[in-house]
């Protein structure tokens, strides 16, 4: 049997006990798939904040004497209930393969906070990264956003709600989503109904509501079997951003589920979707790294 069907195996029986626990904390996935030899770990668990879920992992390109790097930041999914930026190495690695300084971000999830803790954590780590990542080799003027699910929501809102970056929005090049929920009011499942239920302006909840023509391209991809963040979010959001005559690509993968779309990331999975070559393609093309 091949290697990458030996690997695929077990991760398939992980998926099938479910979302919850394939999220949290997806370490068995993460330590069964190899990583990308182009890439390495830089720093581990560096805080950005006085809590425990503030800190954060550094990924960057083996060869670093190019100058600085573009900088993507990344935020995991788990229905803002879940997750642990230590199952993330595959997607880190990958995408610091491909020229990037990578950072992957914790941020404090249900219940210690709802809506908008998890917002603000995100900003704080992005603030964290444009006054630091030029000693690790990024460049803290290109930054691109990205991340999967409730990640992929945190990318968004700090992308085109001007609030939560202030004038550290200026250096956000892009936003990358992953099966990202960005149009989902009325609260209909029990995660946003636990996320989001108790605040006082759902609309203000909403990445639709802010997009607008200030915002930073968008690369919104989306599995066409996703039942669990429909494929109508993506396309609500590339639609208010074109419409604001903002630059949005909506990608729709065919026989793509919710986990497909990331775990595509790994080296075993890309045959599933060339999510990886679409993000580093985008990347590349909205920083200095395609110049």
């Amino acid at each position: 049997m091949a290697k990458a069907a030996l690997i695929a195996l077990p991760l398939i029986a992980i998926i099938g006990v479910g979302i919850s626990y394939f999220y949290s904390p997806l370490h068995t996935f993460n330590a069964l798939v190899p990583k990308d030899s182009g890439s390495r770990l830089v720093v581990e668990g560096v805080a950005y904040g006085e809590n425990s879920r503030q800190k954060l992992d550094i990924y960057a390109p083996h060869d670093d004497d190019n100058g600085p790097r573009p900088v993507i930041v990344w935020f995991y999914g788990g229905s803002w209930n879940s997750g642990s930026r230590d199952g993330y190495a595959f997607a880190g690695r990958a995408l610091a393969a491909r020229g990037f300084v990578t950072v992957v971000a914790d941020y404090r999830i249900l219940p210690e906070v709802r809506f908008p803790g998890f917002v603000e954590d995100g900003a704080q780590a992005v603030r964290w990264v444009r006054a630091n990542i030029s000693e690790y080799g990024g460049d803290s003027e290109q930054i691109v956003l990205a991340g999967h699910s409730a990640g992929a929501y945190i990318a968004a809102m700090l992308a085109n709600d001007p609030q939560w970056l202030g004038e550290d929005r200026a250096a956000v090049a892009g936003l990358i989503g992953l099966a990202g929920p960005y149009d989902f009011y009325p609260f209909d499942t029990p995660s946003t109904v636990a996320a989001f239920g108790d605040w006082r302006e759902p609309e203000a909840t909403q990445p639709v509501t802010f997009a607008d023509e200030t915002a930073p391209p968008a690369l919104l991809l989306t599995g066409e079997d996703d039942t669990t963040v429909k494929p109508r979010n993506s396309e609500a959001l590339a639609a208010r951003l074109k419409e604001a005559g903002v630059e949005a690509e909506l990608v729709r993968y065919a026989d793509v589920d919710h986990i497909d779309i990331v775990i595509a990331l790994s080296r075993p999975l890309r045959g599933k979707a060339p999510v990886l070559d679409d993000m580093a393609d985008f990347a590349r093309r909205e920083t200095t790294a395609g110049q």
